[in-house]
């Protein structure tokens, strides 16, 4: 399986402009996962959407879903699986998965980037084996390793930062990233910024964040 983020280190060169004269600030501070007031799962790409936080602790502006290339926000299972060099066999795995549909968001500023994923399954079974998979292929394609033993995270997810990465990659600076399954759910997260540390809190915020506003289908 192969779904990554090459738009990761390509978000960098097409948002080039993107994000000129956004206006979108945070207070620095992330919500505590302390769980989602919804009770209900998304049934639509577009419920689902209404559930992705909307803005970052680093404060970066958003980059509109339009401005990109593939376009963020909603993501079918054909969309997912056009990620990889085979996109049958791809489709093949998320629907053994029970993948159901998914969406992306980003921000930039400078050279600063932050990306949320967030992917629903059928079952808590698919998501936790597709956040797996996207661990060893981050993993693999970054030349990073996971680390080993606790993070700043809830027990399940992993963490991983790479603070000189490959200068092909195109990538402007540290970057961190996490992998969260979350019942039927599995959140991705990763961050370019000056430093490690600075990756790894806008990281570990973001996810937080993001976890708490899920309901734990």
């Amino acid at each position: 399986m192969t779904r990554s983020l090459p738009t990761l280190a390509a978000l960098l060169v097409l948002a080039g402009t993107a994000s000129t004269g956004c206006t979108s600030t945070v207070s620095g501070q992330a919500r505590p996962a302390t769980g989602s007031t919804a009770t209900d799962l998304p049934e639509t790409s577009a419920a689902l959407g209404d559930l992705l936080v909307t803005e970052v602790p680093s404060g970066l502006p958003r980059v509109p879903d339009d401005e990109l290339q593939p376009p963020a926000g909603e993501k079918t299972v054909d969309d997912v699986a056009g990620y990889a060099q085979d996109a049958a066999d791809q489709q093949e795995v998320l629907e053994e998965y029970g993948y159901r549909h998914g969406w992306e968001r980003f921000w930039r500023g400078d050279e600063a980037l932050t990306t949320v994923f967030v992917d629903q399954f059928s079952g808590p079974m698919g998501a936790t084996s597709y956040a797996d998979d996207l661990v060893r292929n981050d993993a693999e394609y970054y030349g990073g390793v996971p680390a080993d033993g606790p993070t700043g995270l809830p027990e399940g997810c992993a963490e991983m930062s790479v603070d000189e990465p490959d200068p092909s990659l195109g990538l402007a600076g540290p970057v961190a990233f996490s992998w969260c399954p979350h019942g039927v759910f599995t959140v991705s997260v990763a961050a370019v910024a000056a430093t490690p540390e600075a990756a790894r809190a806008e990281v570990e915020a973001v996810t937080l964040d993001q976890l708490g506003r899920l309901p734990r289908g």
